[in-house]
């Protein structure tokens, strides 16, 4: 299971990256396959990533294509494939075939509903540039 971290400043204050690398360490054991940061504003994430699905293109942090929207996730999105093939018949485009990163689509496309069409275990942060807010979220059983 991948560990994510990070955190939000609620004073508005840029988030300083130097606190990202120790929260990185102590989730070294979660995921050895990688590791990826974000940092814009407010707000830092970050992924220790055990990889299972896309073992090369599903690096995270994962963006949207016109880079607004960031997600660290773990977990699995059991219906992806559906919910993929739908996203592309609405003009969405993917840079990865990873699982996660149909909920960047489900983002854009719901806003804050999105997750009412995931079936799947998951745990997420997902950072809105353009709204400047952090969204975290999980499934109904944790």
């Amino acid at each position: 299971m991948c560990g994510i971290y990070g955190f939000y400043r609620f004073d508005g204050a840029p988030a300083d990256a130097a606190w990202l690398p120790p929260m990185g360490n102590v989730t070294a054991h979660r995921g050895p396959d990688d590791e990826g940061q974000y940092v814009e504003g407010p707000c830092a994430i970050g992924m220790r990533r055990l990889s299972i699905i896309d073992l090369a293109g599903g690096r995270q942090p994962l963006s949207s294509t016109d880079g607004k929207y960031w997600l660290v996730c773990n977990g699995e999105i059991y219906n992806y494939r559906e919910l993929r093939r739908d996203l592309e018949a609405r003009g969405h485009r993917f840079k990865t075939r990873s699982d996660c990163e149909v909920l960047l689509g489900l983002y854009r496309e719901y806003g804050e509903d999105f997750l009412q069409h995931v079936n799947g275990m998951y745990a997420f942060a997902l950072w809105d540039g353009e709204r400047q807010r952090l969204l975290i979220g999980r499934d109904r059983l944790g």
